[in-house]
C-alpha cells in the first residue's frame, strides 16, 4: 500500500534522526555549548516570533483547560528557557564517563564506559518548554531527538524546532538531530513501534497519554508518570512552617506535576486547620474537598468554596486550585492512605518529631521524599540538573528529575593482548 505524504515525511525523519545520531555521537562537547549558547541568545532574540506563535496555540484554548498555563509562554518564562539552555551547556556532559575499570586475571581490562542512547522520542502535549528541555539534554549527551508534540502547542513547537535547525545550520551540525514529528494523533503508534530507529520513548503528560505509550510501544520505554502528591502534618509539625509549606506546594503553579494534591492532617491538628488553610482560601481561592471532619473543622472558616469529598478526591491530579484533605490518626494510617493513591512522584512530611520523620522518609515509595519541604522542588533545574527530561515514576534505569545521566547507556570495553577463553 502507498505511504501518505505524513507518513512518508515521518519515515524519512526517523531515519535521517538515526543516521544524525551517529555523526553526532562524534561531536565535541565544546561545540555543543556553543551551540546551547548560541540557542539561548536566539531565543531571546526571537521572543516576539515565539510569543505570537503561542498566542495562535493559546487561542485554541480556553482559559479554563487545565493545560492552558502549561501551554503559555511569556517574556519571563522564555527568559527562564535561556537560562536552562545555558545551565545545560555549561554542565559536563557525561558521555565518555568510565564508571568501573578493572583488570581480570587473564589480564583483560575491563572498563564500563557511558555512552549515548541514540535517538530518543519524546512524546509530550501541551508543554512548549519541554521542547527546549529535551533539546538541550538531548543535544548535551550526544543524542538525537524525536520530538511528538500535540496538536496545542503545535505552531509554537514549529517556531522553536526552526530556530534549532538554524542555529545547528550555523554551527555546522546536522538539522536531523531534532526532528519534530507530525502533531496528530494517528502517528504516535508508528514511532512507538519504530524499532529500526527508536532507541528509547519516554512520554510526558496525562495519565491517558502514558498509558497509551505503555500499552502501545515496541520501543523501550521510560514512564514519567503523574503526580498526585501528598503532604502529611504530623501532630508534632510547627504550624508556621507546615502554612508556608502547603500554600507554596499548592498554589506556586497548580498546572506541573509537583503541586500538592492531598493534604493529608493528623487529627490532633483539626482546631489548627482553618488557620493552616486561610491563605489557601482567602488568597488562592482554592477549592476543598474535604473529608467529614476535616470538613467540620472547616465549616464556616473557609473563605473559598468547601466540598464533602468522595472517593474520587482522593488519587486525583487536580492541575488547579483544588485539593482534598484527609484525617488521619497518626504515621501509619497516613502511609497507608499514601500508599493506596500515591503516583510514587513526589510526597513530604511535615514534622518535628525526627523518629515521626524517619520512618516516613523510610516507608514512603516515591521518586522524590520531602522532610519539611515543598514538594515544588521537584525539578532538575532546582536539583542542580540544568534542565529534565521528565520524573520518572519508575524504578528502572532512572527514577525522579531525568537529567544528562539518565539520558546515556553504557558499554562494556575490552582490551586485551592475545588473550582467547579455554574450550570447556
Amino acid at each position: 500500500m502507498e505511504m501518505s505524504k505524513p507518513q512518508q515525511y515521518l519515515e524519512k525523519g526517523l531515519i535521517s534522526a538515526c543516521e544524525a545520531a551517529r555523526e553526532l555521537a562524534r561531536c565535541d562537547d565544546s561545540k555543543i555549548r556553543s551551540v546551547l549558547e548560541s540557542l539561548a541568545d536566539r531565543t531571546i532574540a526571537a521572543e516576539n516570533e515565539i510569543l505570537q506563535a503561542n498566542l495562535s496555540d493559546l487561542s485554541r484554548m480556553p482559559e479554563s483547560d487545565p493545560k492552558y498555563d502549561r501551554l503559555a509562554l511569556n517574556s519571563d518564562r522564555l527568559t527562564a528557557i535561556a537560562h536552562d539552555l545555558r545551565c545545560v551547556a555549561a554542565l559536563p556532559s557525561p558521555v565518555g564517563e568510565v564508571l568501573e575499570q578493572r583488570q581480570l586475571e587473564n589480564g583483560l581490562e575491563l572498563s564500563k564506559v557511558r555512552v549515548p542512547m541514540g535517538v530518543i522520542a519524546v512524546i509530550f502535549e501541551s508543554r512548549p518548554n519541554v521542547t527546549f528541555d529535551v533539546f538541550s539534554l538531548c543535544l548535551k549527551t550526544l543524542n538525537a531527538c524525536v520530538l511528538k508534540g500535540s496538536r496545542d502547542a503545535h505552531d509554537t513547537n514549529r517556531v522553536v524546532v526552526k530556530l534549532m535547525h538554524e542555529v545547528l545550520e550555523e554551527h555546522s551540525l546536522d538539522t536531523a538531530i531534532v526532528f519534530l514529528a507530525p502533531p496528530e494523533r494517528q502517528w504516535l503508534t508508528f514511532i512507538l513501534q519504530a524499532t529500526d530507529t527508536i532507541d528509547l520513548a519516554i512520554p510526558r503528560g496525562s495519565k491517558g497519554l502514558i498509558d497509551f505509550v505503555r500499552d502501545n510501544a515496541k520501543v523501550p520505554v521510560i514512564e514519567t508518570g503523574a503526580g498526585i502528591v501528598h503532604t502529611y502534618l504530623d501532630a508534632s509539625a510547627d504550624l508556621e512552617q507546615a502554612k508556608a509549606i502547603i500554600t507554596n506546594a499548592k498554589t506556586r503553579r497548580v498546572s506541573v506535576c509537583n503541586a500538592l494534591d492531598t493534604l493529608v492532617l493528623h487529627r490532633d491538628l483539626l482546631p489548627a486547620l482553618p488557620a493552616l488553610m486561610q491563605s489557601m482560601g482567602a488568597d488562592h481561592g482554592v477549592e476543598v474537598f474535604a473529608d467529614e471532619e476535616a470538613y467540620r473543622a472547616l465549616e464556616g472558616h473557609y473563605a473559598a468554596q468547601l466540598q464533602h469529598a468522595s472517593d474520587e478526591h482522593f488519587g486525583t491530579e487536580f492541575l488547579s486550585l483544588r485539593m482534598s484533605v484527609k484525617t488521619v490518626s497518626g504515621l501509619d494510617q497516613a502511609l497507608d492512605h499514601i500508599r493506596r493513591y500515591s503516583s510514587k512522584h513526589s510526597e513530604a512530611i511535615v514534622a518535628e518529631n525526627p523518629e515521626v520523620i524517619e520512618q516516613f522518609l523510610d516507608r514512603v515509595d516515591a521518586a522524590a521524599v520531602y522532610a519539611n519541604a515543598s514538594t515544588a522542588f521537584t525539578d532538575g533545574g532546582q536539583f542542580g540538573m540544568g534542565a529534565e527530561i521528565g520524573i520518572s515514576t519508575q524504578k528502572l534505569h532512572a527514577r525522579g528529575p531525568m537529567a544528562l545521566p539518565e539520558l546515556t547507556s553504557y558499554k562494556w570495553v575490552v582490551r586485551g593482548s592475545g588473550q582467547i577463553r579455554a574450550a570447556g
